[in-house]
């Protein structure tokens, strides 16, 4: 499990589409599977159990804390 501390936009590079999915700032989340051949990772996040799959490169501009 993990929760959304922030983003790393720097370059204002990152996709919208992350907010959009609703990965925003304090959403607890786990990873249900991580697909072979760096393929996306599947997320569940939400009072709602809300299911999306990330790119690696969309994933890499989120910021993360890793709980137990």
């Amino acid at each position: 499990m993990g929760k959304i501390l922030g983003y790393d936009n720097d370059h204002l590079k990152m996709p919208n589409k992350i907010i959009e999915m609703g990965l925003l700032p304090e959403t607890v989340f786990r990873i249900l599977y991580q697909a072979p051949f760096s393929g996306p990772m599947y997320v569940e996040f939400g009072d709602e159990k809300s299911r999306i799959a990330l790119r690696e490169e969309e994933g890499n501009y989120i910021i993360v804390e890793e709980l137990n």
